[in-house]
C-alpha cells in the first residue's frame, strides 16, 4: 500500500522511538517478513517462531521472555495507527490504544471502559459491547513483570477465549489486581484484516504520497503510487491505485485497487481489488480479489 508493505509502514511509525531491539514474532510464511526485514530496515531484531496459532496472548507471551526488565510497545502487525507513538509511551506505566467504533461493529473487537481517562474493564469480542472503544492493537507497559505474570497464568492455566490466549484477558487481570491502565484516543486506525478496510487505508496512505505524473498513453488520475519499476501501457489508472514494483498493467481500466509485486493485468477494468504477488489477470471488465501465485483468465 502506498509503495511498501503494512509492515514498512509500521516499522517507519516507530523510528521516533529509537527501539533498542524489535522483536517479531512469525509464524506462517515467516520468512518473508524477515527477508523484507532485513532488506530494509536497521533496527537491531530478533524473530520468534510461533509454531502453533494459539492466539495474540500467547504470541506476545513468546515475545515478553526474550525482553527482561525493558519496557515495551506491543504493536500488531495487521493495523497501521496514526498516532505520535512518543506521546503514546507518555501516557501512563500502561497505556492501551483505543478508537470508538459503530456500536454494530463493537462486537469484532476487544472493548475498554473508561473512566477518567482509566480503563476499567476490557472484554474481547463481546456480543453485547458495554461501551464502543475498540482496543486498537497498541500496548504499552513500562513494566513487562505483570503482563507476562498474568499471560503465564492464562496459558498454565489454559484460560483461553474463542479458543485462543487472550492479551485482553491478562490485561482484565491487570485491572483486577490494581494496576493502572490509562486510555489514549486514536486518531486514525486503519484494521487490515479485512478487503474492505485494506482498500480503505489504502486510500488513506495514498492521500499523502507523492503526485505521480502519467506517461503517454497512460492517464493518472491521483492519488496514485506506482513503482519506480513498473510497467504501464495504455492505460487509466486512479484514483486510489497502489501499484507494485515489477508489476505490469496493459489496456486497463483501475481505480481503488492494490496491484501487487510482479503482478500481470492487461484487458480488465478493475475496481475496489486486490492482486496478489506474482498474479496474472487478463480478459474482460471484472472485480477480483486474487491471492498470490494466481492465474485467472476469462478470454
Amino acid at each position: 500500500m502506498a509503495g511498501k508493505p503494512i509492515l514498512g509502514h509500521i516499522l517507519d511509525s516507530i523510528a521516533p522511538l529509537h527501539p533498542e531491539q524489535v522483536i517479531f514474532v512469525l509464524g506462517h510464511m515467516g520468512d518473508k517478513i524477515l527477508d523484507y526485514v532485513k532488506g530494509n530496515y536497521e533496527y537491531e531484531t530478533l524473530f520468534i517462531e510461533q509454531a502453533e496459532p494459539l492466539g495474540l496472548g500467547y504470541a506476545v507471551f513468546l515475545a515478553l521472555e526474550q525482553v527482561g526488565d525493558s519496557d515495551v510497545l506491543i504493536l500488531l502487525g495487521d493495523t497501521i495507527i496514526d498516532a505520535r507513538l512518543t506521546e503514546f509511551v507518555a501516557a501512563g506505566p500502561n497505556v492501551l490504544g483505543l478508537k470508538s467504533v459503530p456500536l454494530e461493529e463493537a462486537s469484532r473487537f476487544g472493548i475498554a471502559v473508561v473512566e477518567k481517562n482509566r480503563i476499567v474493564e476490557v472484554v474481547e469480542k463481546p456480543a453485547d459491547p458495554p461501551s464502543t472503544l475498540a482496543i486498537v492493537g497498541a500496548y504499552y507497559f513500562s513494566d513487562v513483570e505483570p503482563l507476562a505474570t498474568e499471560l503465564k497464568y492464562l496459558i498454565e492455566n489454559e484460560i483461553t477465549t474463542k479458543g485462543e490466549y487472550q492479551i485482553t484477558d491478562a490485561v482484565k487481570r491487570m485491572i483486577q489486581n490494581g494496576y493502572t491502565l490509562n486510555a489514549f484516543e486514536i486518531e486514525h486506525w486503519y484494521d487490515c484484516g479485512k478487503k474492505e478496510t485494506l482498500l480503505e487505508t489504502n486510500r488513506a496512505l495514498l492521500a499523502h504520497a507523492p503526485h505521480t505524473v502519467g506517461s503517454e498513453g497512460v492517464v493518472i488520475i491521483p492519488p496514485v503510487y506506482i513503482a519506480p519499476d513498473a510497467t504501464i501501457r495504455n492505460a487509466i489508472i486512479g484514483p486510489f491505485v497502489s501499484i507494485g514494483p515489477e508489476a505490469e498493467v496493459s489496456n486497463c481500466i483501475v481505480r481503488d485497487s492494490i496491484i501487487s509485486a510482479k503482478a500481470q493485468v492487461s484487458e480488465v477494468l478493475l475496481e475496489g481489488s486486490l492482486v496478489g504477488n506474482s498474479t496474472e489477470i487478463r480478459g474482460h471488465f471484472k472485480k477480483f480479489n486474487v491471492g498470490d501465485n494466481s492465474e485467472v483468465s476469462d478470454l
